[in-house]
């Protein structure tokens, strides 16, 4: 019996929505008299990856899409600038960014500071650099996911104008 050829699975990358930085939990993490361990680390000058002070600021919406990434990734080279492990986040003002980039408590409150909006240069204009630089390092057999509310323009309305028909 001859061996079926397996389809080819392209690479793909997943890009999440961010977390509210203007929110409670956003508040408390930042905060001087927070006593708990990421409040410390995050005041302690090297920065936490993004992807964790998000997935506490957020609780358990942005904690699911981010394990959903990591495990379902297939970055086009793993470790790329870029690209990291094939999970980014879409930052309000610093375009998109790998989940495993440190931030620190001055980076989210840079966040906080502006609303996410398709119409906001603060925010379009960093998502639409990084987002065309993304497109070039992946090249253009991968996929990339929008884990995040396609109902609203402000993600879908940037994103597609780089991505096009790959925007899943």
């Amino acid at each position: 019996m001859p061996r079926r050829k397996r389809p080819r699975v392209p690479p793909r990358i997943f890009l999440l929505s961010p977390a509210n930085c203007g929110g409670p939990r956003a508040k408390m993490v930042v905060s001087p008299n927070a006593r708990f361990e990421l409040a410390h680390r995050l005041r302690g000058g090297q920065g936490v990856a993004i992807g964790e002070v998000f997935a506490f600021v957020s609780g358990l919406y942005f904690k699911g899409k981010l394990a959903y990434a990591l495990t379902f990734a297939r970055p086009p080279e793993p470790g790329l600038p870029l690209t990291g492990s094939g999970a980014l986040v879409i930052t309000p003002t610093a375009g998109l960014r790998a989940v495993e980039t440190p931030i620190t408590v001055a980076a989210i409150e840079a966040f906080a500071a502006v609303d996410i909006a398709a119409n906001d240069p603060r925010y379009s204009k960093p998502l639409v650099s990084s987002a065309r630089a993304l497109d070039e390092e992946i090249g253009p057999e991968c996929e990339v996911v929008l884990l995040g509310s396609i109902a609203s323009t402000k993600y879908v309305e940037v994103l597609k104008n780089v991505f096009g028909e790959r925007l899943l």
